[in-house]
C-alpha cells in the first residue's frame, strides 16, 4: 500500500474489512487490495460486492469455514504424511462447510444472483466425508472403524475388567494393608496402594513408591497375566488404528484436487462476503465507475466518523470543471472534506462501496495523489514547508491527465506572500496537466484566482454566524470568508479596535480622491458604531486627501524591481508582488492580499527576485489579470477588435 493511501486512511477499511472474514487466506487476499487499473475488473468487483449484499440481507450469514489448519493438514496428505483423528476432524468439518454452502449458494439461484453460480463448482465430497464420520469421532478411531478394532477394545475391556475385579476383592478383604480403599493406574498398570509395613505381604512387583515413601504401589501377581494380554491387546489396537488412518489418508489424498478447489471458492466467497458485511455496517451503495473525468458524490459521509455527528458532503468534480478549492474556517471539515473525496474514490475503485447514496459517481485514476497534513518530518529534519514542497514534487512529478491529485492547505508553511505564489504555481501547473484536483486554503488571492480560472470553482464550508460554530457542510461555487472579525465583534471585542482591525488586515490608503470602503462601512454599522464605546476620531468618516505634486525620479534608483519579484512594504512591513515596473515618479505597482497599489521605491526592499520563485518566461497574468482581460489580450494578439476591451482597475497611490 502506497503512502497517500495511508493518509487517506484505507489501510484502516482494509483492517475493517478484514475483521469480517473467517479464514486467514481470505484476510491475506484482502489485505493486498488496491484500486484496479481495469474498469472491466472494476465494475465486475464492485457488482460481486453488490450480489454479496443481496444474498446476505435475503438468506443470511453465510456457513463459511475457516480453514486456517486445512493448508498445513493437505500439505502432510500430500508428502505421504498419515493424518491424525484431530486433522481428520478438521477435514471434515470443511467438507460439512462446504456442503452447507453448497446448499446455501442453491437457494440463492432462485434470486437470479451470480454469486450463486459458485455453488455448482463445489463439490462436497459426501462419501468421503460419511467415511471419516463413520470412522473418527471426539478425537479417536471409533469402534465402529471395523470390525477387527471392535473385537480388539472388546477383549482388552474384558481384561481390564477381570483386572478391577481380582484387585478390588483383595482390597476388601485386607482394608488394614492399603493407604486407599481405591485402585489406582501407574505407569500403565493397575496398582494397590500397599501400607509400607504391609508391602512384604503382598506378593507382585513394585511400580512405583509415594513422595513420602510411606506407599509402595504394587502390581499384585494374580493380575500379571492379565496385565500382558492388555499389553499385547493395546499393540494390536494401535497397528488397526493405524492401517485405517492410512486408509482414510490415501482417500483424502485422492481427493487433493477437488480439496484446492473447495478451498480457492470458500476463500472467495469468504472474501465477496467481508466486503458485503463491510458495506452494510456503513450502510454503504454501489457507486458507479467509468472512465470519465467526473467525480459525483451525493451525501457521503466518511467512514471512520461517528456517522450520526458525520455531516453528509454533496461534491461535484470533472466535465468543465477541473480544480475545485475549497476554503473556510481552519475547524470547519475541509481536511475532513478533502479525505473523504480521495478515501471514497479509493474505495470505489477497489470495488467496495461506498458511504454516500444512490446516485454517486465515481472515475477511474491512474493514481491518486494527496499531501494532507504537516508532513513535518523528525527522522529527516524537514520543516512543515519542506516536508510539503517534498511531498508536491513528488505528485507534480507522477501526476497525468489521468490522475486525482489532493492538496491540503497548499503553500502553507511559509511566508504568506511567496506562499501564494507557489500555491497558484502549483494550482496552475496541475490544470495544464488536465488531472482532476481538490485543493484547500486559507489565501484570498487563492479564491480569486479560482474564481477568474477557467475550469477551477471555489467551495466554502459553511459557518453559522449566530452560533458561531463551522456547519461543516460543502458549498460548491461560493468563495468562504474570514470570519475572524466577526467571531471578534459578536465576542465583545472592543469597536474601535475592530475598525483598527479591518484598517490593518484590508490596508485602505487613501488617493486624492474622497473614498469609503462599503466592505468597511458596511462591516462598522453592522456592528453599531455609533451605539459602541468611542472610536478614534475620523476612523468612521470619508476623509480629503490633496494629492501632492510628483517629481520625476531618477531611473536607476527604482530600476532594479522586476515583475514578480516578491518585496516588503514599510513601514507596515507587508509581503507583495511587484506586478509592475517603477514610472517616471518611482512609483512601483505592488499587489498586496488581492489589492494593487502604487507604491514609492522608498518604502520598499526587495525579498526575494522573481527570478527565484517562478521558472523562466512565467505568465504573471495569471496571478495578476483576471481571465475575462486575458482571453481579451489573446485575441487582441492575433487581430484588431474594436469590440474588445481590457478594463483595469484604478490603482490607489499609497506613498
Amino acid at each position: 500500500m502506497n503512502k497517500y493511501a495511508i493518509t487517506l486512511e484505507f489501510n484502516k477499511i482494509i483492517e475493517m474489512l478484514i475483521e469480517n472474514t473467517v479464514s486467514q487466506k481470505a484476510k491475506d487476499k484482502l489485505s493486498l487490495l488496491e484500486p484496479y487499473m481495469s474498469e472491466s475488473e472494476c465494475k465486475r468487483r464492485m457488482k460481486e460486492t453488490t450480489d454479496s449484499k443481496r444474498l446476505l440481507e435475503s438468506l443470511g450469514t453465510p456457513p463459511l469455514s475457516s480453514m486456517n489448519e486445512l493448508d498445513k493438514i493437505l500439505d502432510l496428505c500430500a508428502k505421504g504424511a498419515m493424518l491424525i483423528p484431530e486433522q481428520f476432524e478438521e477435514v471434515s468439518q470443511f467438507l460439512l462447510a462446504c456442503r452447507r454452502m453448497k446448499s446455501y449458494l442453491k437457494r440463492a439461484e432462485s434470486l437470479e444472483n451470480e454469486i450463486a453460480y459458485y455453488g455448482s463448482s463445489i463439490d462436497a465430497l459426501n462419501d468421503l466425508c460419511e467415511e471419516i464420520e463413520g470412522s473418527i469421532r471426539n478425537g479417536r478411531v471409533d469402534d465402529s472403524a471395523s470390525p477387527k478394532l471392535k473385537d480388539i477394545r472388546r477383549r482388552k475391556e474384558n481384561a481390564h475388567q477381570q483386572i478391577r475385579s481380582k484387585l478390588e476383592s483383595i482390597l476388601r478383604g485386607k482394608k488394614e494393608w492399603f493407604a486407599d480403599s481405591f485402585i489406582s493406574m501407574r505407569n500403565g498398570h493397575f496398582v494397590l496402594p500397599v501400607r509400607k509395613e504391609y508391602k512384604n505381604m503382598v506378593s507382585g512387583t513394585l511400580i512405583e513408591t509415594s513422595a513420602t515413601g510411606g506407599t509402595y504401589f504394587i502390581e499384585p501377581s494374580v493380575v500379571r497375566r492379565l496385565q500382558d494380554d492388555i499389553s499385547t491387546l493395546a499393540v494390536e489396537e494401535e497397528n488397526e488404528e493405524r492401517k485405517i488412518l492410512y486408509t482414510l489418508t490415501s482417500l483424502v489424498d485422492e481427493h487433493l484436487p477437488v480439496f484446492k478447489t473447495n478451498v480457492d471458492i470458500m476463500e472467495t466467497l469468504d472474501a465477496f462476503f467481508a466486503k458485503a458485511k463491510l458495506s452494510v455496517q456503513m450502510k454503504a451503495t454501489a457507486a458507479d465507475i467509468h472512465m470519465k473525468r467526473r467525480i459525483v458524490i451525493k451525501a457521503g459521509r466518511h467512514p471512520l466518523l461517528n456517522q450520526s455527528e458525520c455531516v453528509p458532503l454533496d461534491f461535484e468534480i470533472g466535465n468543465e470543471i477541473r480544480g475545485v478549492v475549497i476554503t473556510g474556517p481552519n475547524t470547519g471539515g475541509k481536511t475532513v472534506a478533502l479525505k473523504t473525496v480521495g478515501l471514497l474514490s479509493t474505495m470505489a475503485q477497489s470495488g467496495l462501496h461506498v458511504p454516500a447514496n444512490p446516485g454517486s459517481e465515481f472515475s477511474m485514476h491512474n493514481m491518486i495523489l494527496c499531501d494532507i497534513g504537516d508532513g513535518q518530518s523528525i527522522t529527516e529534519n524537514l520543516s512543515t514547508f519542506s516536508a510539503h514542497i517534498t511531498t508536491i514534487n513528488d505528485i507534480l512529478k507522477q501526476s497525468t491527465g489521468e490522475s486525482l491529485v489532493l492538496l491540503d492547505e497548499v503553500g502553507s508553511g511559509t511566508d504568506p506572500a511567496e506562499g501564494m505564489g507557489i500555491a497558484t504555481a502549483i494550482l496552475e501547473e496541475l490544470k495544464t496537466k488536465g488531472c482532476l484536483f481538490v485543493a484547500t486554503t486559507h489565501y484570498p488571492e487563492i479564491k480569486d484566482y479560482a474564481k477568474n480560472t477557467a475550469g477551477l470553482i471555489n467551495a466554502r464550508m459553511a459557518f453559522d454566524k449566530e452560533s458561531l460554530k463551522p456547519l461543516y457542510k460543502l458549498e460548491i461555487g461560493e468563495a468562504g470568508e474570514s470570519c475572524a472579525l466577526y467571531i471578534a465583534k459578536r465576542l465583545g471585542f472592543p469597536a474601535h479596535l475592530l475598525s483598527l482591525a479591518h484598517d490593518a488586515a484590508y490596508k485602505e490608503y487613501h488617493s486624492t480622491k474622497v473614498i469609503a470602503s462599503e466592505n468597511k462601512e458596511a462591516f462598522l454599522s453592522s456592528i453599531g458604531q455609533e451605539s459602541q464605546t468611542q472610536i478614534t476620531p475620523g476612523l468612521g468618516s470619508p476623509v480629503l486627501i490633496k494629492e501632492t505634486p510628483k517629481k520625476p525620479v531618477p531611473q536607476n534608483r527604482s530600476s532594479k524591481f522586476n515583475i514578480g519579484d516578491s518585496v516588503m512594504v514599510f513601514p507596515q512591513k507587508e509581503l507583495g508582488l511587484v506586478y509592475q515596473k517603477a514610472n517616471e515618479y518611482g512609483e512601483i505597482g505592488v499587489q498586496i492580499k488581492g489589492q494593487k497599489k502604487l507604491i514609492s521605491h522608498k518604502r520598499i526592499k526587495l525579498h526575494v527576485p522573481a527570478s527565484e520563485l517562478y521558472p523562466p518566461d512565467y505568465d504573471f497574468s495569471i496571478i495578476f489579470d483576471t481571465v475575462e482581460n486575458r482571453k481579451a489580450r489573446h485575441k487582441m494578439g492575433k487581430k484588431h477588435n474594436p469590440d474588445l476591451i481590457i478594463e483595469y482597475d484604478n490603482d490607489k497611490t499609497d506613498k
